[in-house]
């Protein structure tokens, strides 16, 4: 009696004989607008946002005292941006030297795709942060700022400019959900650990940045967003078509 495949030899043999899973867009763009469009629209509905800002101002004895504290302000908002950034050269230092080595080609165009998708995640945030017009916690009134608060949709005044939506700092976790689809190209075992090392350094940094008063709530969940569709979106443009004619097990 022959043995069930487990769940990589299952995507290594659909890989290998050139078929992607039937639902990997039911999965991975459909199931997450499903989690994210319910999220977004509760936070606005709700007032969650303000909710959720105004427990950790309060927490604080009504006042951002962790704003400029060496941990939150230093170690993890200075250092969780150079950590991504040193990352990402990291990878492009082994992405140069796969150019060199005929041994390491089968690399290549992972490599590319990783480096293109989490630089692209974290640029396209912040030029959105750029133009998106909405103010930080610490800017609004009631928290400590002098300005109105103003929802998601809401219009926004002319003569006032608000450079904190969408989440830019949190971003720098969240553009790693790139090695995801990177290991699903690549090493399919180590796809769940890729996702969790990049939602866990992006949930660090913007929380991180809620108790500093610097995002609310939404602002670092549509960066996840937005961070997962760009992976998404460059996987299926870049990865897709060739992981179904390449098996993975020639990337070693």
């Amino acid at each position: 009696m022959a043995m069930p495949m487990s769940s990589d030899a299952l995507v290594h043999a659909g890989l290998a004989a050139g078929r992607a899973p039937a639902d990997f867009y039911r999965r991975h763009l459909l199931c997450a607008l499903l989690a994210f469009i319910p999220a977004a629209c509760g936070l606005e509905m709700f007032d969650i946002d303000r909710a959720w800002a105004g427990r950790l101002y309060m927490a604080q004895g009504s006042d951002w005292t962790l704003r400029s504290s060496f941990v939150a302000d230093t170690v993890i908002h200075t250092g969780g941006r150079l950590l991504a950034i040193t990352a990402w050269l990291a990878a492009l230092s082994i992405w140069i030297a796969a150019l060199r080595r005929e041994h390491l080609a089968s690399w290549r165009w992972p490599l590319a795709y990783l480096l293109l998708a989490t630089a692209s995640a974290a640029l396209l945030v912040g030029w959105m942060k750029s133009w998106t017009n909405m103010d930080c916690p610490w800017d609004v009134l009631g928290y400590g700022g002098t300005r109105p608060y103003h929802g998601l949709f809401a219009a926004r005044p002319s003569g006032v400019r608000g450079t904190c939506f969408p989440a830019a700092h949190a971003s720098a976790g969240y553009c790693w959900l790139a090695l995801y689809f990177f290991f699903l190209a690549t090493r399919p075992r180590f796809r769940w650990l890729g996702l969790a090392v990049a939602i866990g350094l992006g949930v660090l940094i913007g929380f991180t940045q809620q108790l500093r008063g610097a995002h609310f709530f939404s602002h670092d969940l549509w960066s996840l967003a937005i961070c997962w569709l760009v992976a998404l979106g460059l996987y299926a443009a870049m990865l897709r078509d060739r992981t179904r004619t390449e098996c993975p097990e020639r990337l070693k």
